[in-house]
């Protein structure tokens, strides 16, 4: 990248990135190249290196991000008052594979400390979970993790509880999609006991979870039904009595790179996020996969417009027709309820200047490396393929976080530009675009990715960000949202509430 005060991502962009706020008629020099700025320009948002004639291509990471509403002259300022998006609705792709590359840096450790499962899963975490059937008992699971944390505590990693408002009145497919997740979240490796806490009477009643959770481990997971016990609190602080002295065996133990599973999410991104912390993100994904390890990428409305990137990296022509339905099928959705496919960056994303669904998912994809894509995955389902691999789900936070826990990452990269201090059942590692937000925000932010805007080699963040996710996996560094409490689930719902 040639950066002074402006940043061109790559040679044939017509468009750099401000990386400090640019004054009118000030002259501003990228790779030998003198800029008047016409007008003044925001921090992070985009000016004009070539004349750009209305109705051509807006160009950023060599690729399109947009058409010229109108004649952008160099130095202008480019965003939504002179720029709209490129895409349009359902489209036909062309599988075009391309081979990684073959050559990767070496990684300073081939293991983490973790806790090696009876199912030969690894988690990070060695945690008791209480995890409400229905929205109707979460007063009483929170009320059971206050009370269980003073008695048994210090027998594990930490005891919470993950109150949610789903469980009943719902049908179809949003029942089923509940049931999957919550599965998923009560067979997650970073639990090593689950108290399952029910009302009684809800739809998703034991009865009919059980056959959806399968086969489990009864010394590990206990049901708590609140209906049938005379005192609630009572007979749950004796199951996890004794689910927290049965996990208490767990010990860590030196583990390969292959055990480790990450999720990766943005949220709350500015136009630096795909910059800075994104394709950093995109290197630990990478090395890890190179290991043998497997990572989840989610956020399906925000690969519209770089999905061809990631269907041209199928690992087989299978994969990639799984990768277009996963699109197509996201865009039908959008269209059901009547509402544009492509109008996705939020008022915040505007302010860090993103323009278009374009610009963000091409700096959303970077998170994912350019490892091959190995399997498509539907809401709480486990990966049966390491490597990369897509997860069905929309871009809201907290849902996403909820969906990459329940399909078991034991640790999430969540990169944002503007900052959110929301955080997952699974420790989540927060990364800063810009050493700004590092700066102001210190009880959010681990890891601030702003360096490589101030002249630091992506060699040199990928090797601290690696040490950083590899302490963190391993118990040494607990995260922001870990110490501050910030664990919570929200749950994806698509129908009628009855």
């Amino acid at each position: 990248m040639q950066y002074e005060n402006l940043l061109k991502i790559q040679e044939d962009d017509n468009v750099a990135i401000a990386l400090t706020d640019l004054l009118p008629n000030h002259v501003y020099k990228i790779a030998g190249q003198d800029i008047t700025v016409t007008s003044e320009i925001p921090k992070a948002h985009k000016v004009a290196v070539s004349l750009i004639k209305e109705g051509e291509s807006v160009i950023k990471y060599k690729t399109p991000i947009g058409r010229a509403t109108e004649t952008i002259h160099p130095g202008d300022h480019v965003h939504s008052h002179n720029m709209s998006t490129g895409l349009n609705g359902i489209t036909e792709y062309q599988y075009h594979p391309v081979t990684p590359a073959s050559e990767m840096p070496s990684v300073l450790t081939d293991t983490f400390e973790g806790y090696l499962r009876p199912d030969k899963r690894a988690g990070t975490r060695n945690e008791v979970w209480i995890i409400p059937t229905v929205g109707c008992v979460n007063r009483t699971v929170r009320i059971l993790e206050e009370k269980a944390r003073l008695l048994y505590g210090s027998r594990v990693d930490g005891i919470f509880s993950f109150p949610h408002n789903s469980g009943c009145s719902q049908l179809g497919e949003d029942h089923l999609i509940t049931q999957k997740l919550l599965r998923g979240l009560i067979n997650h490796p970073n639990a090593g006991g689950v108290l399952v806490v029910s009302l009684g009477c809800e739809n998703n009643n034991l009865d009919d979870f059980l056959p959806v959770l399968g086969t489990y481990n009864p010394e590990r997971v206990k049901f708590l039904v609140t209906q049938n016990c005379e005192d609630e609190y009572e007979e749950g602080l004796r199951l996890l009595d004794e689910l927290t002295h049965y996990a208490s065996h767990a010990k860590r133990i030196p583990l390969p790179l292959e055990k480790l599973q990450i999720g990766f999410k943005c949220g709350s991104s500015d136009a630096f996020s795909g910059v800075s912390a994104n394709p950093l993100c995109g290197k630990i994904a990478d090395l890890v996969i190179q290991k043998g390890g497997t990572c989840l990428l989610t956020e399906v409305p925000e690969m519209f417009g770089a999905e061809q990137e990631l269907m041209n990296r199928a690992a087989s022509e299978e994969i990639f027709h799984k990768t277009v339905s996963l699109i197509n099928d996201f865009k039908l959705y959008f269209m059901r309820y009547n509402q544009p496919i492509y109008e996705n960056p939020c008022p915040g994303n505007k302010k860090g200047g993103i323009t278009t669904l374009e610009e963000k998912s091409l700096g959303c994809i970077q998170k994912g490396g350019t490892s091959l894509v190995t399997d498509i995955l539907s809401y709480g389902d486990y990966p049966i393929h390491s490597g990369l691999n897509l997860l069905n789900g929309s871009g809201n936070d907290a849902v996403s976080c909820t969906n990459l826990t329940a399909s078991g990452c034991t640790l999430i990269l969540f990169t944002t530009g503007n900052g959110n201090p929301f955080g997952a059942p699974a420790p989540t590692i927060k990364i800063s675009s810009n050493t700004g937000l590092a700066l102001h925000k210190k009880g959010w932010i681990d890891f601030n990715a702003g360096f490589l805007l101030e002249g630091s080699s992506f060699d040199a963040e990928r090797k601290r960000l690696f040490s950083y996710v590899i302490k963190t996996a391993s118990g040494q560094i607990r995260t922001k949202n870990e110490l501050s409490g910030y664990r919570d689930i929200s749950i994806f719902k698509d129908g009628i509430l009855m």
